[in-house]
């Protein structure tokens, strides 16, 4: 079979919405073949996503509190319960037509997964999965999280990968709906700072690797003009 292409633009710091109608576009549009496989990468300003099995219960603090911090909140369509994007974490959004792949939702995720696993190899951090949940975890604190859509065999939603985010903002939620477990992040583990523009080039190797596709980058004007009817 030969190597998808997937087309991906970092289009940098983008209001949450922006970037679920961005999704939401690309998906009408790959489901219509109208459109390659495309990865969209970015960062958000702060926000609480809570996904279908969620619930707002587990924001813990009170909306004149969200409001004051400038946090948003949205009810989403990805699996998964409440999590937390901001500035200084790598969220990416692949829509891919798992037709090209293998049409297994769950190996989706675990392949998600091992990308962050093996970018994480790199800095000589031994990551893992905990059993019975998603996202990737180093023992008992969470690095990065999972939530996800496929409708048509089309993907939508994606990960979120903490490489030096605020964590106090994991504490104003139960993180995923779970109780007992931390948050942490890659600047943490390593007791230094880091950029996402350091460990962007990593993922994007192992991205290509694990899902056995060619790479084409754009910039975020193409990769605008190129959603354009």
């Amino acid at each position: 079979m030969n190597q998808p292409t997937v087309s991906y633009a970092n289009v940098g710091v983008i209001p949450y919405k922006q970037a679920w109608d961005l999704q939401r576009q690309c998906h009408q549009k790959r489901c219509q073949k109208e459109l390659e496989d495309v990865l969209i990468l970015c960062q958000h300003p702060h926000v609480f996503t809570v996904g279908r099995v969620g619930t707002r219960e587990n924001i813990l603090i009170p909306p004149e509190r969200l409001k004051q911090e400038q946090i948003q909140v949205f009810d989403i369509d990805r699996g998964g319960d409440i999590t937390y994007h901001g500035p200084g974490q790598l969220v990416g959004y692949p829509i891919l037509d798992l037709h090209n792949y293998y049409l297994d939702v769950h190996r989706y995720l675990r392949d998600l997964e091992e990308v962050i696993i093996r970018t994480l190899a790199d800095y000589h951090i031994s990551a893992g999965r905990s059993e019975g949940l998603t996202g990737v975890w180093l023992d008992d604190r969470k690095i990065a999280a999972m939530g996800i859509k496929v409708s048509k065999w089309v993907t939508m939603h994606g990960f979120s990968f903490n490489i030096q985010p605020d964590l106090g903002f994991f504490g104003k939620i139960v993180p995923c709906g779970i109780t007992d477990k931390q948050v942490t992040s890659l600047a943490q583990e390593l007791g230094r700072e880091i950029t996402i523009e350091e460990v962007l080039p990593h993922w994007l190797h192992h991205f290509a690797e694990v899902f056995q596709v060619r790479l084409n980058r754009m910039d975020a004007a193409a990769f605008y003009d190129y959603l354009r009817p």
